[in-house]
Protein backbone atom coordinates (compact mmCIF):
# COMPACT_ATOMS: atom_id res chain seq x y z
CA UNK A 1 0.00 0.00 0.00
CA UNK A 2 1.40 3.39 -0.98
CA UNK A 3 1.36 5.61 2.09
CA UNK A 4 3.01 8.60 0.39
CA UNK A 5 -0.23 10.42 -0.56
CA UNK A 6 -1.62 9.94 2.94
CA UNK A 7 1.59 11.25 4.51
CA UNK A 8 1.57 14.20 2.12
CA UNK A 9 -2.01 15.04 3.13
CA UNK A 10 -1.08 14.69 6.79
CA UNK A 11 1.89 16.99 6.29
CA UNK A 12 -0.27 19.54 4.48
CA UNK A 13 -2.88 19.58 7.23
CA UNK A 14 -0.12 19.93 9.84
CA UNK A 15 1.38 22.87 7.96
CA UNK A 16 -2.00 24.60 7.59
CA UNK A 17 -2.76 24.04 11.27
CA UNK A 18 0.57 25.58 12.28
CA UNK A 19 0.01 28.60 10.04
CA UNK A 20 -3.46 29.07 11.53
CA UNK A 21 -2.13 28.86 15.08
CA UNK A 22 0.68 31.30 14.29
CA UNK A 23 -1.19 34.04 12.45
CA UNK A 24 -4.87 33.93 13.46
CA UNK A 25 -5.88 37.03 15.49
CA UNK A 26 -2.24 38.14 15.49
CA UNK A 27 -3.10 41.82 15.61
CA UNK A 28 -6.52 41.67 17.21
CA UNK A 29 -5.39 42.99 20.59
CA UNK A 30 -3.16 45.86 21.54
CA UNK A 31 0.32 45.62 22.96
CA UNK A 32 0.49 44.56 26.58
CA UNK A 33 2.77 46.49 28.89
CA UNK A 34 5.30 46.27 30.24
CA UNK A 35 7.13 43.67 28.13
CA UNK A 36 5.52 43.98 24.69
CA UNK A 37 5.38 47.76 24.93
CA UNK A 38 8.98 48.08 26.03
CA UNK A 39 10.43 46.00 23.18
CA UNK A 40 8.26 47.62 20.51
CA UNK A 41 8.97 51.10 21.84
CA UNK A 42 12.71 50.60 21.39
CA UNK A 43 12.18 49.11 17.92
CA UNK A 44 9.99 52.01 16.74
CA UNK A 45 12.52 54.49 18.11
CA UNK A 46 15.20 52.74 16.03
CA UNK A 47 13.02 52.84 12.93
CA UNK A 48 12.05 56.49 13.30
CA UNK A 49 15.48 57.80 14.26
CA UNK A 50 17.48 55.71 11.79
CA UNK A 51 19.87 54.81 14.62
CA UNK A 52 19.92 51.00 14.56
CA UNK A 53 23.04 50.82 16.72
CA UNK A 54 21.87 52.31 20.02
CA UNK A 55 18.63 50.97 21.59
CA UNK A 56 16.72 53.87 23.15
CA UNK A 57 13.57 54.04 25.24
CA UNK A 58 13.28 57.78 24.56
CA UNK A 59 15.15 60.40 22.61
CA UNK A 60 17.79 60.89 25.28
CA UNK A 61 17.84 57.66 27.32
CA UNK A 62 19.29 54.36 26.14
CA UNK A 63 17.82 50.93 26.82
CA UNK A 64 20.60 48.42 27.38
CA UNK A 65 18.93 45.43 28.99
CA UNK A 66 19.07 43.30 25.81
CA UNK A 67 21.20 43.10 22.66
CA UNK A 68 19.63 44.50 19.49
CA UNK A 69 18.52 41.57 17.31
CA UNK A 70 14.95 41.43 18.63
CA UNK A 71 14.61 45.19 18.14
CA UNK A 72 16.02 44.90 14.62
CA UNK A 73 13.54 42.17 13.75
CA UNK A 74 10.54 44.12 15.11
CA UNK A 75 11.63 47.37 13.47
CA UNK A 76 12.12 45.62 10.13
CA UNK A 77 8.69 44.03 10.33
CA UNK A 78 7.02 47.32 11.24
CA UNK A 79 8.92 49.03 8.43
CA UNK A 80 7.45 46.52 5.96
CA UNK A 81 3.93 45.97 7.35
CA UNK A 82 3.23 49.27 9.11
CA UNK A 83 2.90 50.46 12.68
CA UNK A 84 0.40 47.97 14.05
CA UNK A 85 0.43 45.15 16.64
CA UNK A 86 0.32 42.38 14.02
CA UNK A 87 3.51 43.66 12.39
CA UNK A 88 5.22 43.83 15.79
CA UNK A 89 4.35 40.17 16.45
CA UNK A 90 5.36 38.77 13.04
CA UNK A 91 8.97 37.98 14.09
CA UNK A 92 7.72 35.99 17.09
CA UNK A 93 5.15 34.11 15.00
CA UNK A 94 7.83 33.25 12.44
CA UNK A 95 10.11 32.04 15.26
CA UNK A 96 7.32 29.76 16.45
CA UNK A 97 6.96 28.29 12.95
CA UNK A 98 10.73 27.88 12.64
CA UNK A 99 10.83 25.99 15.94
CA UNK A 100 8.07 23.65 14.73
CA UNK A 101 10.02 22.93 11.54
CA UNK A 102 13.28 22.43 13.45
CA UNK A 103 11.51 20.06 15.83
CA UNK A 104 10.36 18.05 12.83
CA UNK A 105 13.90 17.98 11.38
CA UNK A 106 15.53 17.02 14.67
CA UNK A 107 13.01 14.27 15.35
CA UNK A 108 13.56 12.89 11.86
CA UNK A 109 17.30 12.65 12.58
CA UNK A 110 17.18 11.53 16.23
CA UNK A 111 14.09 9.30 16.17
CA UNK A 112 13.00 8.58 12.59
CA UNK A 113 9.28 8.06 12.27
CA UNK A 114 8.35 10.41 15.12
CA UNK A 115 8.82 13.68 13.25
CA UNK A 116 5.17 14.44 12.49
CA UNK A 117 4.12 13.63 16.03
CA UNK A 118 6.93 15.75 17.49
CA UNK A 119 6.06 18.75 15.31
CA UNK A 120 2.37 18.48 16.18
CA UNK A 121 3.17 18.14 19.88
CA UNK A 122 5.33 21.26 19.79
CA UNK A 123 2.78 23.27 17.82
CA UNK A 124 -0.06 22.45 20.20
CA UNK A 125 1.72 22.61 23.55
CA UNK A 126 0.26 25.42 25.62
CA UNK A 127 3.45 27.36 26.40
CA UNK A 128 5.00 27.44 22.89
CA UNK A 129 1.64 28.44 21.43
CA UNK A 130 0.98 31.09 24.06
CA UNK A 131 4.49 32.53 23.82
CA UNK A 132 4.08 32.90 20.05
CA UNK A 133 1.61 35.72 20.72
CA UNK A 134 3.90 37.76 22.99
CA UNK A 135 6.58 40.18 21.84
CA UNK A 136 9.65 39.16 23.84
CA UNK A 137 13.22 38.08 23.14
CA UNK A 138 12.53 34.51 24.23
CA UNK A 139 11.10 33.08 21.01
CA UNK A 140 13.82 34.45 18.79
CA UNK A 141 16.34 33.07 21.30
CA UNK A 142 14.65 29.66 21.24
CA UNK A 143 14.66 29.62 17.43
CA UNK A 144 18.34 30.47 17.09
CA UNK A 145 19.42 28.08 19.86
CA UNK A 146 17.41 25.28 18.24
CA UNK A 147 18.91 26.12 14.86
CA UNK A 148 22.40 25.76 16.34
CA UNK A 149 21.55 22.41 17.96
CA UNK A 150 19.98 21.10 14.74
CA UNK A 151 23.09 22.03 12.79
CA UNK A 152 25.26 20.21 15.32
CA UNK A 153 23.07 17.09 15.13
CA UNK A 154 23.30 17.13 11.34
CA UNK A 155 27.07 17.51 11.54
CA UNK A 156 27.30 14.62 14.00
CA UNK A 157 24.75 12.23 12.51
CA UNK A 158 24.39 13.42 8.92
CA UNK A 159 26.33 11.75 6.16
CA UNK A 160 27.52 14.75 4.16
CA UNK A 161 29.31 18.08 4.64
CA UNK A 162 29.76 18.16 8.43
CA UNK A 163 31.83 21.32 8.22
CA UNK A 164 29.04 23.20 6.46
CA UNK A 165 26.67 22.20 9.27
CA UNK A 166 29.20 23.35 11.87
CA UNK A 167 29.32 26.74 10.13
CA UNK A 168 25.54 26.95 10.51
CA UNK A 169 25.86 25.95 14.17
CA UNK A 170 28.17 28.90 14.90
CA UNK A 171 25.88 31.23 12.94
CA UNK A 172 22.97 30.08 15.12
CA UNK A 173 24.92 30.70 18.29
CA UNK A 174 26.01 34.13 17.03
CA UNK A 175 22.38 35.11 16.37
CA UNK A 176 21.37 33.80 19.80
CA UNK A 177 24.17 35.85 21.40
CA UNK A 178 22.91 38.95 19.59
CA UNK A 179 19.42 38.19 20.92
CA UNK A 180 20.10 37.70 24.62
CA UNK A 181 23.83 37.63 25.26
CA UNK A 182 25.53 34.79 27.17
CA UNK A 183 22.27 32.84 27.82
CA UNK A 184 22.20 32.21 24.08
CA UNK A 185 25.20 29.91 24.49
CA UNK A 186 23.53 27.68 27.07
CA UNK A 187 23.11 24.70 24.69
CA UNK A 188 26.84 24.74 23.90
CA UNK A 189 27.85 22.79 27.05
CA UNK A 190 25.18 20.23 26.12
CA UNK A 191 26.87 19.66 22.78
CA UNK A 192 30.30 19.47 24.41
CA UNK A 193 29.11 16.96 27.00
CA UNK A 194 27.26 14.82 24.50
CA UNK A 195 29.96 14.25 21.91
CA UNK A 196 33.60 15.20 22.31
CA UNK A 197 34.63 13.18 19.27
CA UNK A 198 33.32 15.62 16.68
CA UNK A 199 35.11 18.46 18.42
CA UNK A 200 38.40 16.55 18.31
CA UNK A 201 37.91 15.58 14.67
CA UNK A 202 37.30 19.16 13.58
CA UNK A 203 39.38 21.01 16.16
CA UNK A 204 41.07 23.32 13.65
CA UNK A 205 37.78 24.05 11.99
CA UNK A 206 36.11 24.70 15.34
CA UNK A 207 38.71 27.35 16.07
CA UNK A 208 37.81 29.03 12.80
CA UNK A 209 34.15 28.60 13.82
CA UNK A 210 34.84 30.56 16.97
CA UNK A 211 36.36 33.28 14.80
CA UNK A 212 33.21 33.26 12.65
CA UNK A 213 31.07 33.51 15.78
CA UNK A 214 33.12 36.48 16.99
CA UNK A 215 32.91 38.18 13.60
CA UNK A 216 29.11 37.95 13.64
CA UNK A 217 28.25 38.36 17.31
CA UNK A 218 30.76 40.84 18.72
CA UNK A 219 30.95 43.93 16.44
CA UNK A 220 27.76 45.45 17.88
CA UNK A 221 29.02 44.94 21.44
CA UNK A 222 32.38 46.48 20.59
CA UNK A 223 30.79 49.49 18.89
CA UNK A 224 28.42 50.38 21.72
CA UNK A 225 30.98 49.69 24.45
CA UNK A 226 33.51 51.98 22.78
CA UNK A 227 30.91 54.73 22.43
CA UNK A 228 29.53 54.34 25.97
CA UNK A 229 32.22 54.16 28.66
CA UNK A 230 31.18 51.89 31.51
CA UNK A 231 28.74 49.88 29.40
CA UNK A 232 30.91 46.75 29.50
CA UNK A 233 30.87 46.77 33.30
CA UNK A 234 27.09 47.25 33.22
CA UNK A 235 26.60 44.33 30.81
CA UNK A 236 28.74 41.96 32.87
CA UNK A 237 27.79 43.21 36.32
CA UNK A 238 24.06 43.93 36.10
CA UNK A 239 22.84 41.95 33.10
CA UNK A 240 24.85 38.77 33.76
CA UNK A 241 26.25 38.44 37.30
CA UNK A 242 23.46 40.20 39.20
CA UNK A 243 20.72 38.42 37.25
CA UNK A 244 22.27 35.04 38.01
CA UNK A 245 23.45 35.50 41.59
CA UNK A 246 21.02 38.02 43.13
CA UNK A 247 17.33 38.80 43.38
CA UNK A 248 17.95 42.44 42.41
CA UNK A 249 15.34 42.25 39.64
CA UNK A 250 12.67 40.58 41.80
CA UNK A 251 12.31 37.43 39.70
CA UNK A 252 11.58 34.67 42.20
CA UNK A 253 15.06 34.66 43.70
CA UNK A 254 14.03 32.75 46.84
CA UNK A 255 15.63 29.33 47.32
CA UNK A 256 12.31 27.71 46.43
CA UNK A 257 11.58 30.08 43.53
CA UNK A 258 12.55 27.48 40.93
CA UNK A 259 9.72 25.23 42.15
CA UNK A 260 7.21 28.09 42.04
CA UNK A 261 8.09 28.98 38.46
CA UNK A 262 9.30 25.93 36.58
CA UNK A 263 7.14 23.12 37.96
CA UNK A 264 3.86 24.82 36.97
CA UNK A 265 5.40 26.00 33.69
CA UNK A 266 6.43 22.48 32.70
CA UNK A 267 3.25 20.85 33.98
CA UNK A 268 0.80 23.30 32.41
CA UNK A 269 2.94 24.48 29.51
CA UNK A 270 3.17 20.96 28.06
CA UNK A 271 -0.60 20.44 28.03
CA UNK A 272 -2.24 18.42 26.52
CA UNK A 273 0.79 16.15 26.33
CA UNK A 274 1.88 16.33 29.98
CA UNK A 275 0.95 12.71 30.69
CA UNK A 276 3.46 11.29 28.19
CA UNK A 277 6.14 13.64 29.48
CA UNK A 278 5.45 12.57 33.05
CA UNK A 279 5.77 8.91 32.09
CA UNK A 280 9.12 9.66 30.44
CA UNK A 281 10.34 11.51 33.54
CA UNK A 282 9.20 8.67 35.78
CA UNK A 283 11.31 6.21 33.75
CA UNK A 284 14.34 8.52 33.57
CA UNK A 285 16.14 7.16 36.70
CA UNK A 286 16.05 3.69 35.18
CA UNK A 287 17.35 5.04 31.88
CA UNK A 288 20.24 6.76 33.65
CA UNK A 289 21.20 3.50 35.36
CA UNK A 290 21.14 1.67 32.02
CA UNK A 291 23.24 4.36 30.36
CA UNK A 292 26.12 3.50 32.67
CA UNK A 293 26.71 0.62 30.26
CA UNK A 294 28.70 1.92 27.22
CA UNK A 295 26.89 -0.33 24.75
CA UNK A 296 23.47 0.80 25.93
CA UNK A 297 24.63 4.39 25.89
CA UNK A 298 25.73 4.09 22.26
CA UNK A 299 22.52 2.31 21.27
CA UNK A 300 20.36 5.01 22.89
CA UNK A 301 22.53 8.03 22.14
CA UNK A 302 19.55 10.02 20.87
CA UNK A 303 17.59 9.54 24.10
CA UNK A 304 20.67 10.44 26.10
CA UNK A 305 21.22 13.58 24.04
CA UNK A 306 17.63 14.74 24.48
CA UNK A 307 17.77 14.09 28.23
CA UNK A 308 20.99 16.10 28.60
CA UNK A 309 19.52 18.88 26.43
CA UNK A 310 16.63 19.19 28.87
CA UNK A 311 18.30 18.54 32.21
CA UNK A 312 21.54 20.53 31.98
CA UNK A 313 19.96 23.89 31.04
CA UNK A 314 17.09 23.24 33.47
CA UNK A 315 19.63 22.80 36.27
CA UNK A 316 21.21 26.14 35.34
CA UNK A 317 17.80 27.83 35.31
CA UNK A 318 17.01 26.42 38.76
CA UNK A 319 20.34 27.52 40.25
CA UNK A 320 20.07 31.02 38.81
CA UNK A 321 18.20 33.47 41.04
CA UNK A 322 16.45 35.15 38.12
CA UNK A 323 13.57 32.87 37.09
CA UNK A 324 10.74 33.46 34.64
CA UNK A 325 8.51 30.94 32.84
CA UNK A 326 9.68 31.81 29.33
CA UNK A 327 13.32 31.09 30.21
CA UNK A 328 12.60 27.39 29.65
CA UNK A 329 10.98 27.91 26.24
CA UNK A 330 14.07 26.60 24.34
CA UNK A 331 13.64 23.26 26.15
CA UNK A 332 10.26 22.55 24.56
CA UNK A 333 11.79 21.20 21.34
CA UNK A 334 13.54 18.30 23.12
CA UNK A 335 10.47 17.85 25.32
CA UNK A 336 8.24 17.54 22.24
CA UNK A 337 10.56 14.93 20.72
CA UNK A 338 10.65 13.00 23.99
CA UNK A 339 6.85 12.99 24.08
CA UNK A 340 6.78 11.62 20.53
CA UNK A 341 9.31 8.90 21.43
CA UNK A 342 7.41 7.99 24.57
CA UNK A 343 4.14 7.66 22.65
CA UNK A 344 5.82 5.45 20.07
CA UNK A 345 7.30 3.32 22.85
CA UNK A 346 3.78 2.88 24.25
CA UNK A 347 2.37 2.15 20.74
CA UNK A 348 0.11 5.19 20.92
CA UNK A 349 -1.01 6.67 17.63
CA UNK A 350 -1.79 10.33 17.18
CA UNK A 351 -5.09 11.35 18.78
CA UNK A 352 -8.13 11.26 16.55
CA UNK A 353 -8.62 14.16 14.17
CA UNK A 354 -11.77 15.21 16.02
CA UNK A 355 -9.85 15.51 19.28
CA UNK A 356 -7.10 17.56 17.62
CA UNK A 357 -9.64 19.87 16.00
CA UNK A 358 -11.25 20.48 19.40
CA UNK A 359 -7.90 21.28 21.02
CA UNK A 360 -6.87 23.62 18.20
CA UNK A 361 -10.24 25.34 18.58
CA UNK A 362 -9.56 25.72 22.31
CA UNK A 363 -6.18 27.31 21.60
CA UNK A 364 -7.67 29.70 19.08
CA UNK A 365 -10.48 30.47 21.51
CA UNK A 366 -7.95 31.38 24.17
CA UNK A 367 -6.14 33.55 21.66
CA UNK A 368 -9.33 35.34 20.67
CA UNK A 369 -10.36 35.62 24.32
CA UNK A 370 -7.33 37.83 25.04
CA UNK A 371 -8.83 40.42 22.70
CA UNK A 372 -11.93 40.62 24.91
CA UNK A 373 -10.15 40.49 28.26
CA UNK A 374 -10.21 43.93 29.91
CA UNK A 375 -6.78 44.71 31.35
CA UNK A 376 -5.05 47.92 32.28
CA UNK A 377 -1.97 46.56 30.48
CA UNK A 378 -3.54 46.92 27.02
CA UNK A 379 -1.92 49.96 25.41
CA UNK A 380 -4.63 50.22 22.75
CA UNK A 381 -7.20 50.97 25.45
CA UNK A 382 -4.94 53.69 26.82
CA UNK A 383 -4.57 55.11 23.32
CA UNK A 384 -8.35 55.24 22.92
CA UNK A 385 -8.77 56.96 26.27
CA UNK A 386 -6.16 59.58 25.41
CA UNK A 387 -7.54 60.19 21.92
CA UNK A 388 -11.02 60.71 23.36
CA UNK A 389 -9.70 63.47 25.58
CA UNK A 390 -7.19 65.27 23.35
CA UNK A 391 -8.09 67.48 20.39
CA UNK A 392 -4.55 68.48 19.52
CA UNK A 393 -2.33 65.76 18.01
CA UNK A 394 -0.49 63.90 20.77
CA UNK A 395 3.27 63.98 20.28
CA UNK A 396 4.36 62.89 23.73
CA UNK A 397 2.91 61.03 26.72
CA UNK A 398 4.59 61.68 30.06
CA UNK A 399 4.08 59.38 33.05
CA UNK A 400 4.77 60.97 36.41
CA UNK A 401 6.04 58.52 39.05
CA UNK A 402 3.93 55.76 37.47
CA UNK A 403 4.18 52.59 35.38
CA UNK A 404 5.14 53.67 31.88
CA UNK A 405 2.88 52.45 29.07
CA UNK A 406 5.49 52.10 26.34
CA UNK A 407 3.00 50.38 24.04
CA UNK A 408 1.59 53.85 23.34
CA UNK A 409 4.68 54.46 21.22
CA UNK A 410 3.11 52.23 18.59
CA UNK A 411 -0.57 52.98 19.15
CA UNK A 412 -0.26 56.77 19.31
CA UNK A 413 3.01 57.21 17.41
CA UNK A 414 4.09 59.47 20.26
CA UNK A 415 7.26 59.58 22.35
CA UNK A 416 6.88 58.06 25.81
CA UNK A 417 8.72 59.27 28.90
CA UNK A 418 8.75 58.55 32.61
CA UNK A 419 9.71 61.39 34.95
CA UNK A 420 10.42 61.84 38.63
CA UNK A 421 9.07 64.64 40.80
CA UNK A 422 12.52 65.66 42.01
CA UNK A 423 15.91 65.77 40.34
CA UNK A 424 18.02 62.73 41.21
CA UNK A 425 21.44 63.65 42.65
CA UNK A 426 24.29 62.91 40.28
CA UNK A 427 25.91 60.41 42.63
CA UNK A 428 22.64 58.42 42.77
CA UNK A 429 21.84 58.47 39.05
CA UNK A 430 22.16 55.16 37.24
CA UNK A 431 24.60 55.46 34.36
CA UNK A 432 22.52 53.05 32.26
CA UNK A 433 18.78 52.36 32.32
CA UNK A 434 17.86 54.96 34.96
CA UNK A 435 14.44 54.73 36.59
CA UNK A 436 13.33 58.09 35.15
CA UNK A 437 14.12 59.96 31.97
CA UNK A 438 13.98 63.44 33.49
CA UNK A 439 12.60 65.37 36.47
CA UNK A 440 9.34 67.32 36.62
CA UNK A 441 10.78 70.83 36.34
CA UNK A 442 12.88 69.99 33.27
CA UNK A 443 9.99 68.23 31.52
CA UNK A 444 7.56 71.10 32.22
CA UNK A 445 9.86 73.56 30.50
CA UNK A 446 10.27 71.25 27.49
CA UNK A 447 6.55 70.52 27.22
CA UNK A 448 5.72 74.24 27.24
CA UNK A 449 7.81 74.69 24.10
CA UNK A 450 6.40 71.60 22.33
CA UNK A 451 2.56 71.49 22.32
CA UNK A 452 0.89 68.10 22.16
CA UNK A 453 2.15 66.65 25.43
CA UNK A 454 -0.24 64.57 27.55
CA UNK A 455 0.53 63.74 31.17
CA UNK A 456 -0.56 60.77 33.30
CA UNK A 457 -0.33 60.18 37.05
CA UNK A 458 -2.03 58.02 39.66
CA UNK A 459 -5.32 59.41 40.87
CA UNK A 460 -4.23 58.99 44.49
CA UNK A 461 -1.24 61.28 43.90
CA UNK A 462 -3.07 63.90 41.87
CA UNK A 463 -3.33 66.53 44.68
CA UNK A 464 0.41 66.25 45.38
CA UNK A 465 1.49 66.28 41.74
CA UNK A 466 -0.84 69.10 40.65
CA UNK A 467 0.43 71.20 43.54
CA UNK A 468 4.05 70.49 42.61
CA UNK A 469 3.29 71.55 39.03
CA UNK A 470 1.73 74.78 40.31
CA UNK A 471 4.82 75.42 42.44
CA UNK A 472 6.90 75.37 39.24
CA UNK A 473 4.71 78.05 37.64
CA UNK A 474 2.36 75.83 35.62
CA UNK A 475 -1.16 74.56 36.01
CA UNK A 476 -2.36 71.00 35.46
CA UNK A 477 -5.72 70.64 33.70
CA UNK A 478 -7.48 67.24 33.94
CA UNK A 479 -8.91 65.86 30.72
CA UNK A 480 -12.14 63.97 31.26
CA UNK A 481 -12.85 61.42 33.94
CA UNK A 482 -10.09 59.31 35.52
CA UNK A 483 -9.07 56.24 33.52
CA UNK A 484 -7.79 53.10 35.26
CA UNK A 485 -7.41 55.13 38.47
CA UNK A 486 -5.18 57.59 36.62
CA UNK A 487 -5.61 61.26 35.85
CA UNK A 488 -4.92 62.19 32.24
CA UNK A 489 -4.05 65.90 32.01
CA UNK A 490 -2.24 68.62 30.17
CA UNK A 491 -0.16 71.51 31.48
CA UNK A 492 0.27 75.16 30.57
CA UNK A 493 2.05 78.14 32.09
CA UNK A 494 0.12 79.67 34.97
CA UNK A 495 0.21 83.08 33.23
CA UNK A 496 0.03 83.32 29.42
CA UNK A 497 1.46 86.04 27.23
CA UNK A 498 -0.76 89.16 26.85
CA UNK A 499 -3.56 88.74 24.35
CA UNK A 500 -3.31 84.93 24.17
CA UNK A 501 -5.62 82.20 25.40
CA UNK A 502 -4.58 78.75 26.60
CA UNK A 503 -5.13 75.96 24.12
CA UNK A 504 -8.23 73.93 24.82
CA UNK A 505 -8.72 70.20 24.56
CA UNK A 506 -11.76 68.03 24.62
CA UNK A 507 -12.89 66.94 28.05
CA UNK A 508 -11.09 69.62 30.04
CA UNK A 509 -12.68 70.13 33.39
Amino acid sequence: MNLAPERARGGLWLALTCLLLAFAFLGSRGLWDPDEGRYVNVAVNMLDSGDWLNPRRSGDVGHWTKPPLTYWAIASSIGVFGKNPAAARVPVALSYLLCIWLTWRLARRLAPGTERTAALVYATMLLPFGASQLVTTDYLLAAFETLAVWAFVEARLGARHPRAWLILMWVGFALAFLTKGPPGLLPLPVLLVFDRQIWRQHLGFQLSGVVLFAALALPWYVAVIVNNPGLFEYFVGDEVINRVTTDKFGRHGEWYGWAQVYIPTLALGTLPWTGALWRWARGLPGDIRRWSDPETRRAEKSLLFLAVWVLLPLLVFCLSRSRLPLYVLPLFTPLAILVAIQRRKEHLALPRARWLVVWVAVLLGLKFGTTLWPTHKDASQWASAINERAILPVHEVIFVEDMTRYGLRLHLDAEIEKISLDPIPLHLQARFNPDSDEDLETELAEAAEEPGAIWVCKQARWPEISERIRAHGYIAIPLGAPFEERIIFRTEPATGAPGTRPATQKGAQ
